[in-house]
């Protein structure tokens, strides 16, 4: 296997592995009702340890539970919000299909991916405190932008290493030097 088809079968593994995880994060925006609840059910339960240890997460989990329900009774019109945020990452995790089938011509979707998540950063930071959002939380919401920067990172280091392989395969080699003849 070449150094070229090796490197471009490991940015594909890497933009996989990154897609379904825009994916996931997608999907799982749709049931966040349920999913509250689930959890709040799950972190209550008699095993957990969350309410003795953790009473902070315990009752953000219980407030957003509250607000949501609020919501879905009262105003379930506004979970159409979170609705296009699982669409907005499935859209996003289609931009990466450019980069899995040509990664040099491309590089610019990973570019734009880490300037995404280089934006959570200030984002959670301005609208968190807006929101009434506790630091800790908005300290996880930003991990997002973190740990979602470095498979783009490692991608985008392979498709430059890709960029010089390519590079080299099309230069042509320098023509031979005359050989001088000897009298």
């Amino acid at each position: 296997m070449s150094e070229r088809h090796a490197l471009t079968r490991r940015i594909r593994m890497w933009l996989v592995f990154f897609i379904v995880c825009l994916v996931l994060s997608g999907l799982t925006a749709f049931p966040l009702v349920t999913e509250v609840r689930w959890a709040e059910d799950l972190l209550k339960a008699s095993a957990s340890p969350v309410p003795e240890h953790l009473p902070a997460l315990m009752e953000w989990i219980t407030r957003v539970r509250e607000g949501l329900d609020t919501i879905e009774r009262d105003q379930p019109f506004m979970l159409y919000g979170t609705d296009w945020l699982a669409f907005a990452h499935l859209v996003i995790a289609v931009a990466f299909y450019g980069p899995y089938r040509d990664p040099v011509r491309n590089i610019w979707v990973i570019e734009f991916g880490m300037i995404a998540c280089a934006g959570i950063i200030p984002l959670a930071l301005i609208c968190g405190p807006l929101r009434d959002i506790p630091f800790w939380w908005t300290v996880i919401d930003m991990s997002f932008g973190v740990f979602g920067v470095i498979p783009l990172l490692i991608v985008r280091r392979m498709i430059k290493r890709l960029e010089g392989l390519e590079g080299l395969e099309q230069t042509p080699a320098p023509p031979a030097a005359p050989v001088a003849a000897s009298a």
